[in-house]
């Protein structure tokens, strides 16, 4: 029987819908199978209601990032009316019934309560109805704000209290959300010319609560204003501003908020990235300065002109280029001080069309999370399957016991500057860029990043030299020439790629503004393949709704024969295993068993016993259809005997077409994220990137290909 863990928060602007979201992600990472559960729908901002169109936020998140679908919750309206009609008996049949359909499937169920409202005495009741009938163990979810810990005290206990009848749910612990919120967090002026020094105290030692063990501190989540931060899209809907120039508006965050009146000498400390200016229409010189700025590759969130003004025809021509870079221009009707007064003023809800937000919001929840003690509490297990954000909750951890030196040649492209940057705080990696010090500083800048200054730079002017000489032994049968190799390491991929096959680099991440073959060719000229592989093969990681799978080759080889078939197959499924991916290996075909006949399935028949013959460890079966390999009933019918039909984790498709329309015909239509491709079969990791990467996919390539060398020297190790 499942177990529920209800969230009861103790103020309004708690956080609650980040907090609960956060600790679903928090136990998924962990291998716990959990679900989610709201019983009621309430709306607490104007704006949220107007962002989201009547959906509920929390659900709707839940159904856009997870395989989980949890019913619509009851409006709170008509909970109300039934409670008022003497109907309390059937609306908490209701909720029973909707949960106990949530509950069946899973081992948590992470139950949202309602926020206290002094207008309705009743939310409070109600939560306690619902966490008794639900026979939940209950959370509060407080926000500290201003308070000392003898207050804090104060509220706890008064708030575990409302549960503290016999017959209702056991208070089992406190998260504190916002730790260390400054008085005036919004999107105000002044909140820019102070930098806010987070709170000092120390709630865990201090509150009795906690320190005389009555409740389990889960987790202290600090407060961080770039989760505040709105797309100048949602201030646009939210303000019913009107568009002057749309540019960026939906991509650009507004970290801060700069009311501009001042001279041109006086105002160029604001113009930094993330910025929403905010000044007169007919201030010209303050609009000319911003695109200026705009045009010198500072990202500025936008530009708002108030007073219904507008500046004269030339000079937004003269502004012309500065607004093809992106830059958003809003209007509106109101003066400056009303105008930030609005801003200052906007909800700090996070719209429904803003799955980064939220996912963000999410990560910070889910990375302070005690699941530990909570797993321990709850005594509940982890599942068989690898879900995604165990996935990559694993990734980073072995990533970061790996320590690994990767090497990043793109090294002043703006997103791979800002990887590299997460990368060296979550000690994924220790990434070597390369490039001119003094561009990815100013590259860095331009983001409002700060440069680590223990993070690594090479300069290739003052290295290149020294890897002329390496080139040519490795090429010289090639008859590549001194002037030839010189030529070719002007090119830094070439340069980083001698890194890793003179063993100074651990591995290289590169693509972002290179095509596939001008990361892939260097790696297989000077590089080469590992002693037991046959051929470099790839693979992606699907992150399936329910469970992550490894889909190979779907990148490399387009008709590879039965010992290359095979060959990939063992290679696929030990990147699986080096991922914490159990590999069931299904070698895939038109047919399954001895069903079908005909050249293609041959070949796969044939792979399937030679990599059996020289893996007879693995779990490999063949041929067999997709959905005999994927779906359990299918397999039952098509391949009863086979021990992989119904459970692969591993599917080997016979050739690239089939694999690369596959892979891309699911990551499509099912809106799967993948990760790859991953290069395997290199004597040290190289992988390649989309060119339209995100700054989080080259994060995590980083990290696979931490991992992958750390798998190398396992190996090397091994055979030593």
């Amino acid at each position: 029987m499942a177990k529920s863990l209800f969230l009861a928060p103790t103020s309004m602007d708690s956080g609650l819908t980040s907090v609960c979201l956060g600790l679903l992600r928090a136990l998924e990472r962990v291998g716990v199978s959990v679900g989610f559960y709201k019983p009621f729908c309430q709306t607490v901002h104007h704006a949220e209601s107007m962002h989201n169109a009547g959906q509920d936020t929390s659900v709707s998140f839940v159904r856009a990032s997870s395989h989980l679908n949890p019913p619509d919750p009851i409006a709170l309206k008509e909970a109300q009316q039934l409670l008022n009609r003497g109907k309390s008996d059937y609306l908490l049949e209701t909720v029973v019934g909707e949960y106990q359909k949530v509950a069946r499937d899973v081992d948590v169920v992470v139950i949202e309560g309602l926020v206290p409202d002094r207008s309705e005495a009743y939310i409070a009741r109600l939560n306690v109805e619902v966490a008794r009938n639900l026979g939940s163990e209950v959370i509060l979810v407080s926000t500290p704000k201003n308070l000392d810990a003898r207050q804090m005290d104060e509220e706890l206990d008064f708030s575990s209290r409302l549960f503290a009848n016999p017959s209702d749910p056991d208070v089992i612990g406190v998260i504190l959300n916002k730790v260390g919120e400054p008085e005036h967090a919004a999107l105000e002026p002044r909140s820019n010319s102070k930098p806010h020094t987070p709170s000092a105290i120390d709630y865990r030692g201090q509150c009795k609560v906690f320190s005389e063990g009555r409740f389990r501190l889960i987790a202290e989540i600090p407060w961080q204003p770039e989760l505040l931060a709105p797309r100048v899209s949602d201030i646009a809907r939210e303000l019913g501003l009107p568009v002057l120039n749309e540019g960026q508006m939906h991509n650009r965050r507004v970290q801060k908020v700069s009311v501009c009146a001042r001279s041109i000498r006086n105002m160029t400390e604001t113009l930094r990235p993330g910025t929403l200016l905010v000044t007169p229409g007919d201030r010209e010189d303050i609009v000319v300065t911003t695109a200026v700025a705009a045009l010198n590759g500072v990202p500025l969130a936008g530009l708002m002109l108030t007073g219904g003004l507008m500046p004269d025809q030339r000079v937004i021509e003269l502004c012309h280029r500065a607004l093809e870079t992106g830059l958003p221009v809003l209007g509106s009707d109101a003066n400056t001080y009303d105008t930030a007064h609005m801003l200052a003023n906007l909800s700090s809800a996070i719209p429904v069309d803003d799955p980064n937000r939220i996912e963000k919001a999410m990560e910070v929840v889910a990375t302070r999370i005690d699941t530990d003690w909570l797993q321990q509490h709850l005594k509940v297990a982890r599942q068989n399957r690898l879900s995604p954000p165990a996935f990559r909750y694993q990734l980073s951890e072995r990533a970061r016991a790996a320590n690994k030196r990767i090497v990043l040649p793109e090294g002043s492209e703006p997103r791979t500057v800002q990887a590299a940057i997460i990368c060296h705080q979550r000690k994924l990696a220790r990434c070597a860029l390369i490039g001119n010090a003094a561009e990815i500083r100013r590259v860095a800048a331009s983001q409002d990043l700060e440069l680590p200054e223990d993070i690594e730079i090479i300069d290739p002017a003052e290295v290149r030299e020294r890897y002329v000489d390496p080139m040519v032994g490795l090429r010289k049968h090639k008859g590549l020439t001194p002037d030839m190799a010189e030529a070719m390491l002007e090119d830094n991929v070439v340069l980083g790629t001698m890194m890793v096959a003179l063993d100074e680099a651990d591995g290289l991440v590169s693509g972002a503004i290179h095509t596939t073959a001008n990361t892939v060719r260097p790696a297989l000229q000077l590089i080469k393949t590992h002693d037991h592989a046959k051929v470099v093969s790839s693979v992606f990681f699907m992150l399936l709704p329910q469970q992550v799978v490894v889909y190979g080759d779907c990148a490399i080889n387009p008709d590879p024969n039965a010992e290359e078939l095979a060959d990939i197959a063992i290679q696929s499924a030990e990147s699986a295993e080096a991922f914490g991916i159990e590999p069931l290996v299904a070698m895939i075909s038109y047919s399954t068993g001895e069903s079908g006949s005909g050249q293609d399935v041959d070949k796969v028949r044939e792979a399937t016993r030679i990599a059996r013959e020289r893996r007879p460890d693995l779990l490999i079966d063949g041929p067999l259809q997709y959905d005999a390999a994927a779906i359990e009933s299918v397999a039952r019918s098509k391949a009863p005997d086979s021990k992989v039909a119904g459970k692969a984790t591993v599917f080997v498709f016979p050739d690239l077409n089939t694999g690369n329309t596959t892979y891309k015909a699911v990551q499509r239509s099912a809106n799967v994220v993948s990760i790859g491709p991953m290069l395997q079969g290199l004597r040290k990791p190289v992988n390649d990137l989309s060119r339209g990467a995100l700054v989080e996919d080259i994060v995590f390539t980083v990290a696979l290909t931490a991992v992958q060398a750390k798998q190398v020297e396992n190996a090397e190790a091994g055979k030593g």
